[in-house]
């Protein structure tokens, strides 16, 4: 048995139909699975945050990071993985 790998993915711009379908859509073909999920619209902007289990994805997270800006354009998109992320925001 192995760890899991997981990855923090946030997505942020202007809002419009069919975000959350294109992003998870991605990781969907990736082979990751979305184990957490939250988003909001704050007058037009749409903010969301994802974690990811990269375990089994078969691509690696700069691949991922690629296919949803090209999902959705003009948004900002990072995909990090959980320790650098956990590295980043330690106090």
């Amino acid at each position: 048995m192995h760890d899991t790998q997981k990855a923090v993915v946030t997505v942020v711009g202007n809002d419009h139909t069919g975000i959350i379908a294109k992003v998870t859509g991605v990781c969907f073909d990736c082979n990751a699975n979305v184990t957490d999920l939250s988003q909001s619209v704050l007058d037009g902007i749409f903010c969301m945050a994802l974690i990811i289990d990269i375990t089994e994805s078969n691509s690696a997270i700069d691949e991922i990071e690629k296919k949803i800006q090209n999902a959705v354009p003009g948004m900002t998109v990072h995909v990090m993985h959980e320790k650098i992320f956990d590295s980043m925001h330690r106090i």
